[in-house]
């Protein structure tokens, strides 16, 4: 999440005094350009590895302060949420063994961490989205509790002005209202580094934007947001809504989005991006600088930028621009490719990190001026194609050509990223394992989003949406610790799950929410009807601003057809009349447990679910038989591994005893 030590910008003085600071760093950055301060030598890759964690039950674990100070390790930090956290990998010199490296390197750190997080009872998960987040989970109380954290919820709620509605459609549609930027914390990525030199940045660059829709569709792994089927990738639909800071105005006024594709190819130079994203958008952090950058200059030290390098963390390119230090102490320039979701597992990230790397190194004689032979409008189109639909997406590239994105790939990007990959001296074995797994997900279509939609769809016929995505859950952790490609995985299953107890279900995961409803002023008839035609027991009762105010029962029906009858009434009485008032209600973040009490101890036999004295679900006796089925089922499950244990222990026994026997 970039530097720590900032604040929120609410004073104009302040804000005036940073800015200052900040077009003084440009000035620097344009200096150093022009005398050729950057390290040109020695091309390295980087990496950071962000994680979901969660618990015993699968649900997510709001522990990463307690996580970090147990570890007490330096490539550990925090991220936005509470439940997240993220392990920065050591730069490595772009040649020979590095990937091989770079994976050896992330399993290492991911295996300190396992073993710290099974004394916890607390587990990391690399995915795009997990499977298990709730709308509850994304409450401010799980905030990582440091200045910055803080200061970039301020900062965005100031600027949208509150809450906001977050829409998303795909196979299914989410419209669901959110307090806060917090919903950002759902997307969790693995964000690939290339040092790139300044003569070659704007070349580079552009082919980053054009190779990002072909590497995002054979990448994605987050198609599920609440069990939701959205996007193949959802991260990029949801981050661009979770931080956009513009507001709706009764005029076609053009205003970018924070998060963003871009705009136009690069033209000229680096400090294109820097200025326009100066330009663009509102400084949000300060902080105390320390540096005079003109006087390091002077003086022959390399300047830290940092004004720029805390606005710059603030606008989300997909390829963002960075400056950095090199060890050595000049400066560099890296492109930072905030495309690929976490997982599915190691071996999958490093496939995905050396095909973009390979291609970005293997592009310049086939493409030495993409700008010339593809429309910008395309390249970012297809981007968002790939994003919604992933493999199987039909691109507009170079010359216009129209071609699916598979034949592409095959034909002519995995042929590049080979060469690009030569070029700088790679392991061929190492060439051949990973661009084979990219090889081999484009050949099957079996990405990690299409993995995780099938094992849903096959799930879902059986099983109820909580087992579903425990399941999925789950099954990527034990994925995971054999680190299989995900083209090989198994869909997931019931038997995955370890853990299933009442006390951790929440009643947002197992109320209904397609709900029929009335009002106070419709006549009785009419929820009579509903309650036939949808074979339901209870009718909540809404006024217009979406809030509950009464509850229709069959019972509440039956008395007053069988009071009209008996007294030969002839009019009609509209709801208001006979509904039920005085409610016994709980929330979505309340336990199962916690609703079974209120209807046993009320002897009732719904319970509407309310936040925010809107209605948003509602509990029956029907769904309380799922909770049982669901803790039936998985009971049966635990006792036949345990027989099965239980066999394969004795026959090991009588194995034993076999081989021991002295003939």
């Amino acid at each position: 999440m970039g530097d720590l030590r900032v604040r929120l910008a609410e004073r104009q003085d302040d804000i005036n005094l940073f800015t200052k600071y900040l077009l003084r760093d440009v000035q620097a950055l344009s200096r150093m350009l022009e005398e050729d301060w950057f390290e040109t030598e020695q091309i390295c890759i980087g990496a950071e590895q962000e994680l979901c964690l969660v618990d015993d039950h699968g649900k997510p674990s709001s522990s990463n302060l307690e996580v970090l100070e147990k570890m007490n390790h330096p490539a550990f930090t925090t991220e936005l949420a509470k439940f997240n956290i993220e392990a920065n990998l050591d730069p490595l010199p772009f040649t020979g063994n590095c990937f091989s490296d770079m994976e050896n390197n992330l399993s290492g750190l991911l295996a300190d961490m396992r073993r710290i997080g099974d004394e916890m009872g607390v587990y990391s998960v690399m995915t795009g989205i997990l499977p298990t987040i709730r709308r509850f989970d994304l409450n401010l109380k799980n905030l990582t509790p440091l200045e910055r954290y803080y200061s970039l919820i301020e900062a965005v709620n100031n600027m949208r002005g509150g809450s906001y509605e977050l829409r998303l459609e795909g196979h299914d549609e989410l419209n669901v209202m959110m307090e806060s930027a917090l919903i950002e914390a759902c997307n969790t990525s693995f964000q690939v580094h290339l040092q790139i030199r300044p003569d070659d940045f704007v070349r580079r660059y552009n082919i980053a934007q054009a190779v990002a829709a072909p590497v995002m569709a054979v990448s994605t792994n987050s198609p599920m947001l609440f069990g939701k089927r959205l996007w193949s990738e959802t991260r990029i639909a949801l981050f661009r809504q979770s931080i956009d800071t513009r507001f709706t105005g009764d005029h076609l006024r053009e205003r970018a989005p924070r998060v963003m594709f871009g705009s136009q190819w690069l033209k000229d130079s680096i400090l294109k991006l820097y200025q326009e994203d100066i330009a663009r958008f509102r400084v949000m952090f300060t902080t105390d600088v320390d540096e005079d950058v003109f006087e390091c200059i002077e003086n022959g030290i390399t300047p830290k930028l940092r004004a720029l390098n805390i606005h710059n963390s603030t606008v989300y390119r997909w390829n963002r621009p960075c400056y950095g230090i090199s060890p050595s102490g000049k400066p560099h320039l890296r492109i930072e490719n905030r495309i690929f979701p976490a997982g599915p597992s190691i071996v999958d990230e490093i496939a995905n990190m050396a095909f973009w790397v390979g291609l970005m190194n293997g592009c310049d004689d086939e493409y030495k001026n993409i700008t010339e032979e593809m429309d910008f409008l395309d390249a970012k189109s297809n981007f968002l194609q790939a994003a919604q639909h992933g493999l199987g997406t039909r691109f507009i590239w170079r010359n216009e050509r129209k071609i699916h994105d598979t034949e592409l790939i095959k034909k002519e990007l995995l042929p590049l990223a080979r060469q690009g990959l030569q070029n700088a001296q790679i392991n061929p074995e190492d060439i051949d394992k990973y661009l084979g797994i990219i090889e081999e997900r484009n050949e099957t279509g079996y990405t990690g989003s299409r993995w995780i939609l099938n094992s849903y769809s096959k799930l879902t016929k059986t099983s109820s949406l909580e087992e579903v995505t425990l399941a999925l859950t789950s099954s990527i952790v034990k994925n995971q610790r054999s680190n299989l490609p995900v083209h090989q995985w198994k869909v997931a299953s019931l038997n995955d799950i370890e853990h299933f107890e009442p006390s951790a279900l929440l009643v947002e995961e197992f109320m209904t929410r397609d709900i029929f409803t009335v009002t106070k002023d419709d006549i009785a008839e009419f929820s009579a009807d509903i309650m036939d035609w949808k074979k339901v027991n209870y009718i909540p009762v809404e006024n217009q601003e979406g809030e509950l105010i009464g509850l229709i029962t069959i019972r509440t029906l039956l008395h007053y057809f069988l009071t009209k009858y008996r007294n030969r009434q002839k009019h009609d009485l509209d709801i208001e009349h006979i509904m039920v008032k005085n409610l016994q209600t709980v929330a979505p973040h309340d336990t199962v447990e916690q609703a079974m009490e209120v209807m046993e101890a009320n002897m009732i036999g719904c319970l509407p679910v309310v936040h925010n004295r809107r209605l948003v679900g509602i509990l029956t006796e029907s769904n309380f038989l799922n909770v049982s089925s669901s803790l039936m089922k998985h009971w049966a499950r635990q006792r036949r591994k345990e027989q099965i244990a239980k066999e394969q222990a004795q026959d090991m026994l009588i194995s034993d005893e076999i081989n021991s026997t002295d003939y």
